[in-house]
């Protein structure tokens, strides 16, 4: 489905100067097709309890990124159209900037008509947002800690690494494998309540932080799948699981997806280069420069155009939350049993 034309943004607050965008290094990976913030694709189940065997876990995430495959066409043509890295970008957020809150609004598209509404919850004001001012930086650095004790136990071949605490999900090698059955009890001597608690707590703000944002009441809200911690770095791609960087519509992809937000886990040219998370406009993209703590959040469908620039050095880590008006398609937090 192709993404919809929308008006010109409609700005709550100054979004930052034009400058050109840094050029590839060129020690960047060569160019292939596409993984994590598409690989949001993991199809996967929505709760421990009711994880599937590692083959049927890893199937899912396939499965999923072929429904969103016209999607991506179509927005690969629109990145073309509109430059790629070598266009004019607005940096929305500054690295630099320590924002209590900066919103930008935008026409809705016509996404959210091919799917059921829910009246004081979907989608009829538009727009995105990024914030210093709900997670701490102490809670982020946390947080990751969480994701990297994760991650220790797989992690991909390739550049983009993905760790879902729902299903149990984790990348390893060329696959994916559920850590909670593969590891079973060793799971315990990982992860601790304490871990859990602090996830769960980081959900809630992040979710009172949208609902105040977009005028809705938090209780509206379903946390949804799939939900997880992205590693990415500079390694060359080796499946299509690793290839993050491409233009894609949330709301076509995971048609559950009415509200997304990315939690930062570490600090643009600090920690990593590249990475950098972009809105696709006409004219001029808008850009978020990641640090730890800082939440990027945003309607999902096509007036919302994003992709990730590809990380040319370090480690970009993140943790990718969505949430749903849609009851059925809510998730579970994960418990520690």
């Amino acid at each position: 489905m192709a993404p919809q034309r929308r008006g010109a943004p409609k700005a709550h607050e100054g979004s930052g100067a034009a400058e050109r965008r840094r050029p590839s290094s060129p020690s960047s990976p060569a160019a292939t097709k596409s993984f994590l913030d598409r690989a949001h694709s993991c199809s996967v189940t929505h709760s421990m309890k009711s994880v599937r065997a590692p083959r049927e876990v890893w199937r899912k995430w396939p499965r999923a990124t072929v429904l969103g495959a016209c999607a991506t066409l179509a927005a690969l043509l629109l990145w073309g159209s509109l430059g790629g890295d070598d266009g004019v970008t607005e940096v929305l957020a500054h690295r630099s900037e320590v924002l209590p809150g900066r919103f930008i609004e935008v026409p809705c598209s016509e996404d959210y008509d091919n799917h059921r509404r829910f009246e004081g919850c979907s989608p009829t004001k538009c727009g995105r947002g990024v914030t210093d001012a709900v997670i701490t930086r102490d809670e982020a650095l946390r947080i990751r800690s969480i994701a990297e004790k994760g991650l220790s136990l797989g992690g991909s071949d390739g550049g983009a690494s993905i760790l879902d605490l729902h299903s149990g999900a984790l990348s390893v090698g060329k696959h994916f494998v559920n850590l909670y059955r593969y590891f079973g009890d060793k799971i315990e001597n990982i992860f601790s309540e304490e871990d859990f608690q602090l996830y769960r707590d980081v959900r809630q703000k992040v979710q009172l932080a949208i609902a105040q944002a977009f005028g809705i009441s938090a209780s509206l809200l379903y946390l949804t799948k799939p939900t997880f911690f992205s590693r990415i770095n500079s390694t060359e791609a080796r499946t299509a699981h690793d290839e993050y960087w491409h233009a894609h519509v949330d709301k076509v992809t995971y048609g559950s997806f009415d509200y997304t937000s990315l939690l930062y886990l570490s600090d643009y040219l600090d920690d990593f280069g590249g990475g950098r998370f972009v809105f696709m406009e006409e004219g001029a993209n808008k850009t978020v420069e990641p640090r730890a703590g800082r939440v990027s959040f945003f309607t999902s469908g096509s007036e919302n155009l994003h992709r990730v620039e590809k990380v040319h050095w370090g480690t970009r880590y993140a943790v990718t939350i969505a949430f749903s008006c849609n009851p059925d398609h809510g998730i579970a937090d994960p418990a520690f049993t």
